[in-house]
């Protein structure tokens, strides 16, 4: 066993996350208050959308986007099978049918030539998925939606800082979610957002996310507040905190050097790994900026229990990202999926092997890791 310790990802958090979240246990304003406003105004700004919305989750923003979007029973949503539960989970508990796509063998995402393959009179909106922080071809996606008269709701739960044509991931489709999620390009410790261009849309979320009450805690108990409110509609508890929001706001101000330590990291590892036999590095394709929330490492030609087990003893923590959610049982048993169903998501499940990049990380450690992959893979 090494004596290394390189645990999978280990969060940036300093001086100055912990001191703004003393001031606000300080301040008595625990709840959402004005420093979840103030950080929604900073992620409007980052991301060149005119509006955010902060929520406790990126599965909260995609379910108030489909929600707020009008999406319900009998309705199909066109997705990836190749990303976490959330994506699919909201589908089904708005009522809709998830309808999965198959991805493109480069960039793992979703393949916009066989969405139009998939759309029927049912289709109300496509969920792309900008997998590993590379963005989708989300102008081919959004023309597509145009053609066929769907919304677009861009899940960026890994893509907070990229581009796309040299414009901020949070302002192509209709609305866009981000995680702040502990392991995330940046994090409220767990936590969420939701951008979006239309203001009669951004309303109704904020009032969605807080049981549909027309007032949420700030505007009802700070100095200009008013006790009344009223239920609008029924909505859900799912509103950021200001303890959380009190992070974020300091991640956001270091995100985009976060994610250029990523590429530099990223750059090291495909460098050192792209010329060696049975293994495939992670493409960046396209004229998009990649922010490297994972590193996804194909395995050709060996076996990826034996290569984690292996790295685990040099102690190198990895991770695999995703089972595929046509191949889990819920799926299976609900809709019919099968194995074969998406074959390329499949094949890329199959060999991947996530390894660990994160802007903590020493050099030393990245270092040791590919020399720790390159000797088991070359059996040295």
């Amino acid at each position: 066993m090494s004596g290394k310790n390189i645990s999978y990802f280990t969060p940036s958090i300093t001086d100055d996350e912990i001191s703004e979240v003393l001031d606000t246990l300080k301040s008595g304003w625990l709840t959402m208050g004005p420093k979840t406003i103030a950080f929604e105004e900073q992620i409007a700004e980052y991301t060149g959308a005119k509006y955010a919305v902060a929520v406790n989750s990126c599965t909260a923003a995609l379910h108030l986007s489909l929600i707020g979007l009008g999406i319900g029973s009998g309705d199909e949503v066109i997705t990836t099978p190749f990303t976490f539960a959330s994506t699919g989970n909201v589908i089904v508990h708005t009522g809709a049918k998830p309808v999965f796509v198959d991805i493109q063998p480069d960039t793992y995402n979703i393949d916009p030539e066989l969405i139009k393959e998939a759309i029927t009179p049912k289709t109300k909106a496509i969920i792309p998925v900008h997998y590993a922080g590379q963005p989708c071809d989300i102008q081919a996606i959004t023309e597509i939606a145009s053609d066929y008269n769907v919304k677009v709701i861009e899940d960026a739960a890994h893509a907070i800082g990229a581009e796309y044509k040299g414009n901020k991931i949070g302002c192509f489709g209709d609305t866009t979610c981000f995680s702040f999620y502990a392991t995330k390009n940046m994090t409220t410790g767990d936590g969420g957002a939701v951008t979006t261009n239309d203001k009669k849309l951004a309303d109704r979320m904020r009032s969605l996310r807080l049981h549909g009450i027309t007032k949420d805690a700030w505007k009802r108990y700070s100095d200009q507040g008013s006790w009344y409110y009223e239920i609008e509609v029924c909505g859900w508890k799912y509103n950021m905190t200001d303890i959380q929001a009190a992070i974020g706001l300091h991640q956001i101000k270091k995100l985009d050097e976060f994610c250029n330590i990523r590429r530099e990291y990223a750059d090291m590892y495909n460098k050192a790994l792209s010329d060696c036999d049975g293994l495939i590095t992670p493409r960046i394709v396209g004229d998009v900026k990649h922010v490297f929330h994972l590193y996804p490492l194909l395995l050709e030609d060996y076996d990826r229990s034996q290569f984690i087990k292996h790295m685990n003893s040099a102690g190198i923590g990895c991770s695999v990202h995703f089972i595929p959610l046509h191949l889990h049982p819920f799926y299976r048993e609900a809709y019919g999926f099968t194995y074969g169903d998406y074959p390329v998501a499949e094949s890329v499940y199959e060999r991947e092997v996530s390894l660990p990049l994160y802007p903590k990380m020493p050099l030393t450690d990245v270092h040791y890791v590919i020399q720790k992959t390159l000797e088991i893979i070359k059996h040295e």
